[in-house]
């Protein structure tokens, strides 16, 4: 091949390419891809399960929850809750109990009804810990589920609730008929995890491990629920080669990619692409282990956040689709305004540390060149600061991050949120503070111990082909609105 002309060597990677990206979607090798009515949306990843009670992985969740299955409760564009599968709530006088009604009409993929016995089997597997629901802790505070009827469901609480928790939000529904029978601690290996019935908007059709999953649009999905969706078909197709996804998009081959920072000029320059950014739950930071030093000393913490360039790393790391951060909540979730974003000062930095020098292992994931790691030691070093780079792969980070007896100075760490901020209470455990009650205590313990240096808040980046419109990519994730999409002719 390298001897040959550079011409064909080109026309060998475009068909090489073409073949990847249109057997994704369906077709044989060598045809012209017509999609039509069918929408390829890239993932860099496999989605882990398709299962809402197992899954971590931040795509797969979205497609639990706004293709495959319904979950009570959604949010609009404002944040705000809103009816689906529960058509109404009502909370009672002393605000310890929460009545859901369902939308009646809903039916499984398999035609048999969704009725409240779905939502209480749901509801009583996340709270077994024997299942492994990741967001356990989110249920700790439910006391008893009942079943009134088909239609009804009424939740009990230790404590006053005033709002509906967020995880009614983000746990979607699943059909006790077809799960019922199989115990918690065996549904990582339930047959209805490779053939599921779900449902939502679209159906379940096929899944080929790490290449790609195939769903096809449910005719008869309530028009309470937002009727049936306007694309015929969805495909997430597994591309985990960046360049490869890049050129996938370039060719028309995919409709959706997440792209670099550094790839969003190329793409803007195509006139039949987009470039999408939008706003991320996904915060980097670097944590530090306050129970040992050197960062047991509030002092050398306060020094380090000081020294920092926020605005330097967002520019020329993230090339401007970042935002600098304060705290561990991007502005657009409602709450007290997060605090001004101060320069770095490295003159004052080294005043606080009175001459020392402070030397300490940061880790990270990966085995690359670790930019953004590399951009951070060099601004340390200025005020005083050796830092060491230690690379990791996941696990073994995870392991000395958050295992049981954490051993690690700081870590560099992507922070994953929600919009209700279950995330920041575990957020503020991780370093050593003592439990807090809620979120807003725990964001109050780490300004005012500033346990993490805040670094920004990332924002979403995809390249989309202008052929599909109505597309809306926000804080609830690239496919909240994937049912309302539609193909221009």
């Amino acid at each position: 091949m390298a001897e040959g002309p550079r011409g064909a060597y080109v026309m060998v990677v475009n068909y090489r390419l073409t073949c990847l990206v249109v057997l994704l979607a369906g077709a044989g090798c060598g045809e012209t891809p017509r999609r039509g009515d069918t929408v390829l949306f890239a993932s860099g990843a496999d989605l882990q399960s398709i299962n809402p009670l197992l899954t971590v992985h931040p795509l797969a969740r979205q497609v639990q929850r706004y293709v495959l299955l319904t979950t009570l409760v959604r949010y609009d564009s404002t944040l705000a809750p809103v009816p689906y599968l529960a058509r109404s709530w009502a909370f009672s006088v002393d605000g310890r109990a929460l009545t859901f009604t369902l939308q009646p009409g809903v039916r499984w993929h398999d035609g048999a009804p969704t009725t409240a016995a779905d939502v209480v089997w749901t509801l009583d597997a996340a709270r077994d810990p024997a299942t492994g629901y990741p967001r356990l802790n989110d249920l700790s505070s439910v006391d008893s589920i009942m079943a009134i009827g088909d239609s009804l469901i009424w939740i009990h609480f230790r404590e006053r609730v005033t709002q509906v928790p967020d995880v009614f939000t983000d746990l979607a529904i699943l059909p006790s008929h077809l799960l019922g029978t199989t115990p918690h601690d065996q549904l990582r290996t339930a047959a209805w995890n490779e053939h599921p019935v779900g449902n939502g908007p679209f159906r379940f059709v096929a899944h080929e491990p790490n290449r790609r999953w195939v769903f096809v649009a449910n005719g008869a999905f309530p028009q309470a629920l937002g009727g049936p969706p306007r694309l015929q078909r969805l495909v997430v197709a597994v591309v985990d080669e960046p360049v490869t996804k890049l050129a996938a998009l370039a060719s028309g081959e995919l409709d959706f990619a997440g792209i670099q920072p550094a790839h969003a000029t190329f793409v803007e320059r195509d006139p039949r692409l987009r470039v999408l950014s939008y706003p991320l739950l996904f915060t980097y930071g670097i944590v530090f282990n306050c129970r040992r030093a050197p960062f047991n000393d509030m002092t050398v913490r306060r020094a380090l956040s000081l020294a920092l360039d926020r605005r330097e790393i967002v520019d020329g790391y993230s090339y401007g689709f970042a935002t600098p951060a304060t705290g561990p909540r991007p502005p657009e979730v409602g709450g007290t305004p997060p605090a001004a974003v101060s320069p770095a000062n490295a003159d004052s930095a080294r005043a606080l540390l009175h001459g020392r020098r402070i030397s300490f292992e940061l880790l990270t994931v990966g085995s690359g060149e670790a930019a953004l790691e590399q951009m951070i030691q060099a601004q340390l070093a200025r005020a005083g600061f050796d830092v060491h780079i230690r690379q990791l792969e996941l696990s073994a980070y995870l392991g000395r991050v958050r295992g049981p007896r954490p051993e690690f100075d700081a870590a560099v760490m992507g922070i994953q949120g929600d919009i209700g901020l279950g995330y920041i209470v575990p957020l503020a455990a991780l370093t050593g503070l003592g439990p807090a009650a809620n979120a807003s205590e725990a964001e109050r313990q780490l300004a005012d111990s500033a346990s993490v240096a805040f670094l920004y808040h990332a924002r979403g980046l995809q390249g989309a082909n202008r052929r599909v419109q109505d597309v809306r990519m926000d804080l609830r994730g690239e496919l909240a609105t994937v049912a309302r999409w539609w193909v221009r002719p």
